[in-house]
C-alpha cells in the first residue's frame, strides 16, 4: 500500500353534541361500521410481501470501485465502498484492506471522528497486522489535526499525545516514528502555551501563587518547548513579588546557565539587579533539580 503523509380535525363544536346523540352515534359505528373498520385494518388484505433482492457486489469489485472513486477525488463515495466490504464480505481477504482504507479515506476527507473510529476498530481486530502501525498513525494524526489554538480546551491535544506515545511504544521501528516525534514536540508546545496563558493572566491579576503553579508546570513537564525560557523568567518575576528571593535567584541562574543568550535571561538579570540581587542557583530547589541532565530539544533545533 502506498502511504501518504498525513501532511456533522375534528372540526365543529364538540359541545353541540348531546350525550344521547353521541352515544347513539357510537353504537351505530360499532354495529354498522364493520366495513369501515375492516378498511382500516392493514392486515385484513390478501397482499403478498415481495422482498427486494439485491445482488451482492463482490468484495474485490467494491474495493476497486473505492480506489477508483478515491483517485477521482470522491472521498465520500470511496469510503462507502470500502465500508460495504466489511458488511457484505467480512471474512474476505479484502475486509482488512477495506477497513484500513476506510480510515485513510475519511482522514483525507477531514472526517476525523470517522477516521478515528475506523482506525481503532482495525487496531482492535488486527493488532499484529503489518498495517496496524499505519492505523495507529492515522489515529494519532486525526487527533493532531484537531488541536485547537492555545486559548481553548486542549483535550484533543492530550488525546493526540496519548495516541502518538502508543505508536512509539507498540511500533518503535515503524517508518512513522520520526514524524510522530516531531508532532509530539508540537503538541507539547501547545500544552505549554496553554499553561503560559494562564500564568500570565494570574501574574497580571497579582495572583502570584497561581502564576507560579502554572510556570512551574511548564519547566517541569514541558522543558523541551519554546516556552521554557519565558517560564523561568516569569518565575523570577513572581518569586520576587512574593519575596521568595532564593527561588527567584535560582530561576534566573538556571535560565542563564541553559540559555545564556536568551533575552529572557537579560530581563531576569535586570529584575534581580533592581532588588540588589544576583542570579544564584540553589541546588536543592525544584527548579534546579528539574534541569539536571537537561538537553534542549526544540522543533527543528537540537542543542545542549
Amino acid at each position: 500500500m502506498s502511504v501518504k503523509r498525513l501532511n456533522t380535525p375534528i372540526t365543529g363544536n364538540a359541545r353541540s353534541l348531546r350525550p344521547g346523540a353521541a352515544l347513539a352515534l357510537g353504537v351505530g359505528l360499532l354495529l354498522g361500521g364493520c366495513d369501515t373498520l375492516s378498511s382500516l385494518n392493514p392486515f385484513d388484505r390478501p397482499e403478498v410481501y415481495k422482498p427486494e433482492v439485491k445482488d451482492e457486489v463482490p468484495a474485490d469489485k467494491l474495493y476497486n470501485e473505492g480506489l477508483a472513486r478515491l483517485q477521482n477525488g470522491d472521498s465520500d463515495g470511496a469510503a462507502k465502498r470500502f465500508e460495504e466490504i466489511d458488511k457484505s464480505a467480512p471474512f474476505s481477504p479484502y475486509a482488512k484492506r477495506g477497513m484500513i482504507m476506510t480510515a485513510y479515506t475519511n482522514f483525507q476527507a477531514q472526517k476525523y471522528d470517522e477516521a478515528i473510529t475506523a482506525s481503532k476498530r482495525f487496531i482492535a481486530q488486527n493488532p499484529q497486522s503489518p498495517d496496524a502501525a499505519y492505523a495507529q498513525y492515522i489515529l494519532a494524526m486525526s487527533y493532531f489535526n484537531q488541536i485547537p489554538d492555545a486559548t481553548r480546551d486542549q483535550e484533543r491535544t492530550g488525546l493526540a499525545l496519548q495516541a502518538m506515545q502508543e505508536l512509539l511504544d507498540r511500533y518503535p521501528k515503524s517508518e512513522y516514528v520520526l514524524d510522530i516525534k516531531e508532532k509530539m514536540l508540537m503538541a507539547r508546545d501547545q500544552l505549554a502555551a496553554k499553561e503560559m496563558n494562564a500564568g500570565r493572566f494570574y501574574l497580571e491579576k497579582r495572583n502570584y501563587t497561581g502564576a507560579v503553579n502554572r510556570f512551574r508546570t511548564v519547566i517541569t513537564q514541558y522543558q523541551t518547548t519554546r516556552h521554557v525560557e519565558e517560564a523561568l523568567m516569569r518565575l523570577t518575576e513572581a518569586y520576587m513579588a512574593l519575596g521568595i528571593t532564593n527561588e527567584a535567584q535560582t530561576a534566573a541562574a538556571v535560565l542563564g546557565h541553559n540559555f545564556p543568550d536568551s533575552p529572557w535571561y537579560k530581563d531576569s538579570y535586570v529584575l534581580l539587579e533592581s532588588g540588589g540581587l544576583q542570579p544564584r542557583e540553589d541546588r536543592y530547589s525544584y527548579i534546579s533539580k528539574a534541569f539536571n541532565g537537561f538537553t534542549r530539544t526544540l522543533i527543528g533545533l537540537t542543542g545542549g
